[in-house]
């Protein structure tokens, strides 16, 4: 992203400072009619990206060329004339009345000025993904099997992706953009401004620095709650990972190892409430679900995963004899919990929504809340230059996000219109011949590959249009089928051969891009079994009596720690090939919810236990 200077620096600061304006008056005096919302939202992001992202990766860095500007003015037209004509566009009947040639020409610019915005704010992948869909809306009745279709006129081409509320480019998924999206991205970003990630930093040292592998775990808390402020890996690896990889490597740690323990527990902050990513917004719109429901429901896998990444590096730690932060030079406890202030808009924020608030009432008065709490002490007082920062910090950020959900709604403004949704989930449920543990398999590896190459916001959307609905028909709860494509596609991130998280980590830790993918990978490796198992024990997504969930909750983490034990091969100490097996066949037991497979797992550990024990008083004697 680019640090303009002059007339263009001043342009981002005004149009920054005005969007996030925008969202802070709507989210507390209400929303405007979609068109507008929406239209508004990205007649200001669409221009920014043009400003803030380079065509090519030699084009200037701190000053724009005279395409950028071109295609920045452009960018306004599409949205101004939809917000003007509002009331017109909104009383014709789809799909029916006639597309004006002002329409169509228009549609046809924002088609491939997003797709150009696309190419530079997110990926070139997606670009050419959103691209191929377009040329198959076009193909389909002349394509054979699965994928045809029975097509239709350019025109109604364009008013697809143009002129429909639903669906296309000011579709459902700009409105979330438009709304929840975009007020939670500037709460990250105030709460930040406060210093509440020196805090976290500072409170998880204190907590964990002086144990073994206390680094690694300074690492691993501090990313967890870091990365629910931002809801994206690569820019928590950034954030946090500015501190944690310098702090390993200089106690010894592998830069490789530095830069994958971040990775692991950046992406993972993505899955941690109050606020997640914004895939969670959409899933909540998609279920009709009370954003706080998916918020709690989600809280015992993202819990999991973390127990799973903190208990990897637990065990790495002590096969490898790592070491923890000299004690003199820790914080101590009694002196961060008073600095804790930056924090308060955050449970204000969980408060708030379990409260009964709204998300943007809740988002607005907890910003507001944040500047607030910031006079509490000196050093944290958001100042008028500090509030501005803030404001036009949010602008920037949600700029790829918006960008990237205009490109994924109108890949599922082309599936829904052709049915392809359908026919994918009847060929999952066909080549699955009804088994649900392939048919998962199947889902997750679509999201993985999708989130290899787009942002996990938009492969969660397409991976769910695509798969969801298959493992619904599967007998799997609407909830557990959408955070299971959530899921992997966040922890896509970690994934080689195209592990993102830990190639940003490694430019940091200046490692192996590699090696630290593969460091990454087997470090989340235990968390890659937690979907499967609240697809099994749905009590895992709160679905059950409090019983239930309690038992579902111990045995799930008695297994993940039983999985991070085998892979690391240390338990209460070394463990030999047997045990490592052992070890592993008890938390793929305790994945399903029956007694009698608990009951097996547990076994297996107390046995690996017993033998371990056994082993180490023989050796001593």
């Amino acid at each position: 992203m680019r640090e303009l200077k002059g007339i263009a620096g001043l342009v981002v600061i005004v149009l920054g400072t005005f969007i996030s304006c925008f969202h802070l008056y709507t989210a507390y005096f209400g929303v405007f009619p979609p068109f507008i919302q929406r239209g508004v939202h990205l007649m200001v992001l669409l221009p920014l990206a043009f400003l803030l992202y380079p065509a090519r990766k030699n084009s200037p860095k701190h000053r724009i060329t005279v395409m950028d500007g071109i295609l920045f003015l452009l960018a306004i037209f599409p949205s101004l004339f939809v917000i003007l004509q509002r009331q017109r566009i909104e009383d014709r009947i789809e799909l029916v009345d006639p597309v004006l040639p002002v329409e169509i020409l228009l549609g046809i610019l924002i088609v491939i000025l997003a797709m150009e915005a696309i190419r530079r704010a997110v990926t070139p992948v997606m670009a050419l993904l959103v691209g191929i869909f377009l040329l198959y809306n076009i193909l389909g009745p002349v394509l054979p099997g699965i994928l045809h279709h029975r097509g239709m006129s350019f025109s109604r081409h364009v008013e697809l992706l143009y002129l429909l509320t639903g669906q296309g480019v000011y579709g459902v998924l700009l409105g979330i953009s438009a709304t929840y999206v975009a007020l939670f991205v500037l709460f990250g970003s105030f709460v930040l401004k406060t210093g509440a990630g020196e805090f976290f930093s500072n409170l998880a040292r204190a907590l964990a620095g002086g144990s073994r592998g206390g680094p690694a775990k300074i690492a691993v808390m501090s990313s967890g709650c870091f990365g629910t402020m931002t809801g994206s890996a690569v820019a928590n690896v950034y954030a946090t990972g500015s501190f944690t990889i310098p702090m390993m490597k200089r106690l010894g740690y592998r830069p490789e190892f530095a830069g994958a323990v971040e990775a692991a527990a950046s992406t993972g902050g993505q899955l941690m409430p109050p606020i997640m990513g914004a895939g969670a917004f959409i899933l909540a719109e998609t279920l009709g679900m009370e954003y706080i429901s998916v918020a709690l429901k989600a809280a015992i896998s993202a819990v999991l995963y973390f127990v799973a990444v903190g208990m990897m590096v637990h065990f790495r730690a002590l096969k490898r004899g790592l070491l923890g932060e000299p004690k003199e030079l820790l914080p101590k406890l009694s002196h961060v919990l008073p600095n804790a202030h930056p924090f308060i808009p955050v449970i204000a924020l969980f408060y708030l929504l379990i409260a009964g608030y709204s998300p943007l009432m809740a988002g607005f008065a907890s910003t507001v809340l944040a500047v607030a709490v910031s006079y509490l002490k000196k050093d944290t007082i958001m100042t008028p230059k500090k509030i501005i920062d803030a404001l036009v910090s949010g602008a920037k950020n949600t700029v790829m996000v918006a960008i990237a959900l205009v490109g994924a709604q109108m890949i599922v403004a082309v599936v829904a219109y052709t049915g392809l949704a359908l026919s994918f989930a009847s060929m999952i449920v066909a080549a699955s011949k009804g088994i649900l543990l392939i048919a998962l398999l199947f889902v997750a590896i679509v999201a993985i590959i999708l989130g290899m190459g787009i942002p996990t916001t938009a492969a969660y959307v397409i991976s769910a249009t695509i798969g969801a609905s298959a493992l619904i028909r599967l007998g799997v709860d609407p909830y557990a089928a959408h955070l299971f494509t959530f899921y992997f596609a966040i922890i896509s991130n970690v994934t080689p051969p195209v592990a993102v998280a830990a190639y940003a980590a490694s430019g940091v830790a200046t490692s192996d891009p590699i090696r630290t993918g593969y460091e990454a990978f087997l470090l989340a490796a235990a968390g890659y079994i937690i979907p499967f198992m609240f697809v099994y024990n749905p009590a895992l997504v709160l679905t059950g009596s409090v019983w239930e969930i309690i038992r579902a909750s111990l045995t799930a983490a008695l297994g993940i720690i039983a999985l991070a034990a085998g892979l690391q091969g240390w338990l209460i100490g070394p463990a030999n090939i047997i045990q490592k097996i052992l070890l592993c066949i008890s938390s793929f037991m305790l994945i399903w919810a029956s007694l009698s497979t608990d009951i097996l797992g547990g076994c297996l550990i107390g046995l690996c236990v017993a033998w371990q024990k056994f082993s180490r008083s023989k050796q001593q004697k």
